[in-house]
């Protein structure tokens, strides 16, 4: 897969890097997708899959870099350092539980919920809120019938707004973001990040850790070629809505290298699911290069 010469030089490398083909993932992915990433003699595969996916593979480390949920992290520290770079997170509004009418906060502690992913970010921010909240497993693109038409009392959508909600004829009943954001000092809900091997060279990892960083610069600089290139993915995905407008929602500048409160975000969201016996102890955590 790579090979060094004695000094540790990297000569040849082809690694395998997953990521989601939901709108945020191909957003990330634009800049290697199409090509516009020099990555010298790194050769990138890329692996396109749903994100609950990824998150089994990893488990594996089948694929020497991949997105991840930011809460399937802890299950998964033992093979993958985190990049600094590559991570979504909800900052204004972002998943939402929506339902086929209104529903007050005590309703929700006896509501049932349809969930596209067991393992996403989304889904232990409504535990956290939520103790002993009901849910159900249901394919992405049965969420939201699914609280239509009585299956569930609400529905998850990974991502959307009180207008999202209307326009598939369902209210917005909670906005996790929102509530993470009042609940936790303004901090922004994590969502997605990317992880890579541990077994692999230091220097290989920093050199993903580039390569990644590029694509998303990339896709920030051309963002309409990015944004159309994310929508292409939405009929896979079904939890989006198709106006390229909406791609690439979760994905800033920020993304390109995590900062202070993006830190605190992810370590708050991990501690909190700790403590609340929700996920294992994934502190501190660790990062490429560090």
């Amino acid at each position: 897969m790579f090979h060094c010469h004695n000094h540790g030089i990297i000569l040849s490398m082809r690694i395998r890097l997953g990521y989601c083909p939901a709108p945020d993932g191909r957003f990330i992915a634009y800049g290697l997708a199409a090509g516009k990433v020099e990555t010298g003699s790194l050769e990138i595969e890329l692996i396109s899959a749903k994100l609950p996916a990824l998150n089994d593979r990893a488990t594996r480390g089948e694929l020497e870099a991949t997105m991840i949920s930011v809460a399937a992290y802890p299950y998964l520290q033992k093979r993958y350092v985190l990049a600094r770079c590559g991570m979504s997170l909800a900052s204004n509004s972002g998943p939402v539980l929506a339902a086929r009418e209104p529903l007050s906060d005590g309703d929700l502690e006896t509501a049932s919920v349809a969930v596209p992913d067991s393992t996403s970010s989304a889904m232990l921010a409504l535990q956290i809120n939520h103790p002993g909240i009901r849910t159900r497993l249901l394919p992405a693109d049965k969420i939201a019938q699914a609280a239509k038409i009585g299956l569930a009392d609400c529905a998850l959508l990974p991502s959307g707004d009180a207008d999202v909600c209307r326009q598939s004829g369902l209210y917005c009943v909670a906005d996790l973001a929102a509530c993470w954001s009042k609940q936790n000092a303004k901090l922004p809900l994590p969502l997605t990040c990317f992880a890579i091997r541990k077994d692999l060279p230091e220097k290989l990892r920093l050199v993903i850790e580039r390569a990644l960083r590029a694509s998303i610069r990339h896709a920030l600089e051309h963002r309409a070629e990015a944004r159309t290139f994310a929508a292409r993915g939405t009929h896979d995905s079904a939890c989006w809505e198709a106006d390229p407008a909406n791609m690439g929602t979760y994905v800033s500048e920020h993304s390109l290298d995590i900062d202070g409160p993006q830190l605190r975000a992810v370590e708050e969201l991990l501690r909190r699911g700790r403590d609340a016996s929700i996920v294992p102890n994934a502190l501190p955590i660790q990062f490429v290069g560090a």
